[in-house]
């Protein structure tokens, strides 16, 4: 199965292929430019694997939470290109992307989300699979919900930016804690590749960022990607 994703959530861009259990990844700190490079990064990654796109079988993308701007030019790209190859998509919340990068089994996986704010969600592994514990939210650090037992991982850069209120929050319950982890395409590839082999793929047209603050219209920066995907690889 090959199995393409993108992940422009925060300000890294990166896309991946995973094929057959194989993942190759490019990885990059863009800043704002996402909608200037990850056309270019997709192309180079797709070129040097020697893969068309309409070889695959299927694109993940990460839908958030996340930046408004950042995950809507993943899904509009991601859109884009499947409806160019006639490929199904599958959306991978960002949130579960940073607990499957830890090889942890529990993971409190929260986000900066500004304004005095986290995006939050915990997840644990039981019997090879990650069932949500916390489901995705938006909320302030010290009311972040709770979780049972020990032996958790904190990940993600609100454990950066609030460290001291969620330390306070989840204390001995935290087992140790990474604030510079970011979400992967390596760790969306993964998770799409389970999800589309389990027939969860959806229609592109189906496919939508997952907003937990209200959403905001596309800039014209972001329809213009979206437009040059289509017309790419139509």
């Amino acid at each position: 199965m090959r199995i393409l994703a993108l992940e422009t959530s925060t300000e890294y861009c990166s896309v991946a292929l995973s094929r057959d259990g194989v993942l190759i990844e490019r990885f990059e700190l863009v800043g704002q430019k996402h909608s200037e490079l990850l056309m270019a990064m997709l192309d180079n990654l797709l070129r040097d694997a020697k893969v068309k796109l309409s070889e695959l079988d299927g694109i993940a993308f990460g839908a958030g939470p996340g930046s408004f701007t950042g995950v809507r030019i993943a899904c509009g790209t991601t859109q884009g290109l499947a409806l160019g190859a006639n490929l199904t998509v599958l959306p991978i919340c960002t949130l579960l992307a940073l607990a499957e990068a830890t090889g942890h089994s529990r993971v409190i996986a929260a986000l900066d989300a500004r304004m005095g704010e986290i995006y939050h969600a915990a997840y644990e592994k039981r019997q090879g699979a990650w069932a949500v514990v916390c489901e995705p939210t938006l909320c302030k650090a010290e009311v972040a919900p709770q979780v049972s037992g020990d032996g958790w991982l904190g990940v993600g850069s609100a454990f950066a930016a609030y460290g001291v209120a969620l330390q306070q929050r989840y204390g001995a319950q935290l087992q140790a804690v990474d604030g510079a982890a970011v979400p992967h395409a390596a760790a969306i590839a993964a998770l799409g590749a389970a999800g589309f082999a389990l027939g969860q793929g959806v229609d592109a047209a189906l496919a939508q960022p997952l907003y937990l603050r209200d959403k905001v219209a596309l800039k014209t920066a972001e329809r213009e990607l979206i437009a040059q995907a289509k017309q790419q690889h139509a």
